[in-house]
């Protein structure tokens, strides 16, 4: 298996429990909050996918699919169009109201498409190029891929479980 079908494997198995998640909710099981303060499906997968919608069109130069495709149109939320949901307060997460689960999911699928079709050209010899030398020390391409693939597991998780609590919602 070379890096780039690993990767590839990694963020079709994020689609897969997205698809799992949010798949066939109403708008208001997206937005259902289990306690104050908590995160709902339709801002978790909403958040994962603008993460690695902006951090992977970073690190291949191309435009982010939100704001290329019209996204951030469809969406129609009250942020700015580069917000991708880092640091959002109990008011922000709450105004990320999404009107059908179908909505999400394509905006995943469009991001996946656009990340495996990247993900998919990268050798070996790509992965230790430096893309962020904000940090100490600086990130290269491998590490900020597996910082998005970690990032997005946790969050897709978090709404498959928020989605079983449902059922006692």
């Amino acid at each position: 298996m070379t890096s780039a079908q690993l990767l590839t494997d990694a963020f079709d198995r994020i689609r897969e429990v997205v698809h799992g998640a949010a798949g066939g909710l109403t708008a208001q099981q997206l937005a259902h909050r289990p306690a104050d303060g908590a995160n709902s499906i339709g801002w978790l997968v909403w958040h994962l996918t603008r993460v690695q919608d902006d951090h992977v069109a970073g690190v291949a130069g191309t435009a982010q699919v939100w704001t290329g495709d019209g996204w951030a149109e469809r969406f129609g939320l009250p942020f700015d169009a580069s917000d991708i949901g880092y640091g959002h307060s109990s008011d922000q997460v709450a105004a990320v109201r999404v009107e059908s689960a179908d909505l999400l999911t394509d905006y995943h699928d469009a991001v996946h498409a656009r990340t495996v079709e990247y993900v998919a050209s990268l050798t070996d010899g790509d992965l230790p190029r430096v893309v962020d030398r904000a940090w100490n020390p600086p990130v290269t391409l491998a590490v900020r891929l597996v910082s998005v693939i970690s990032d997005d597991l946790q969050h897709a998780g978090q709404a498959a479980y928020v989605r079983g609590l449902l059922k006692d919602a």
